[in-house]
């Protein structure tokens, strides 16, 4: 079977989101460094913040598109350096709440004024509408692979 246009250019999507991601990892990593934070366990303090503090390991996983045992294991990380501590979860005993200690708020309020300076530099010379376009595309193309993912699953 041969591919079609449409697919070559999104295998070429692909590879670009792919160089992308280890270039925003590389750059957070650089960003986060003075605050001893990698990409990841920012990834974590945000979902943690934006979920003010009602979230378990497998929803951040599922917020940030890591592996719950990726996440667990920058959670572990965090609560170790006091970034984040465990609530009970009522519902749930073997999977505790995490919220941002008093450490975690100022680290994420830091690296978050961090984040605005470099993405107003990166955005400079950048079409808006170039932009929400690109973003809705990649939000379909999401959405389609979750719907596969799904499709997978009930394959089983």
């Amino acid at each position: 079977m041969k591919r079609t246009i449409a697919a070559d250019l999104l295998t070429d999507i692909m590879l670009m989101v792919f160089r992308i991601n280890g270039r925003l990892l590389d750059g957070g990593d650089r960003l986060g460094a003075p605050l001893n934070l990698t990409s990841a366990r920012w990834q974590v303090l945000g979902a943690i913040s934006l979920s003010r503090g009602h979230v378990t390991v497998p929803a951040i996983a599922e917020m940030m598109g890591m592996t719950r045992q990726g996440a667990q294991k920058q959670v572990n990380k965090l609560e170790e350096d006091g970034f984040i501590e465990k609530r009970p979860n009522p519902r749930h005993q073997r999977s505790p709440f995490y919220v941002l200690t008093p450490q975690g708020a100022e680290s994420y309020a830091r690296i978050s004024a961090l984040l605005t300076g470099w993405v107003n530099a990166l955005a400079g010379g950048l079409n808006a509408t170039e932009l929400r376009a690109a973003l809705d595309l990649l939000n379909r193309f999401d959405q389609r692979l979750a719907l596969d993912a799904t499709k997978s699953e009930e394959r089983k």
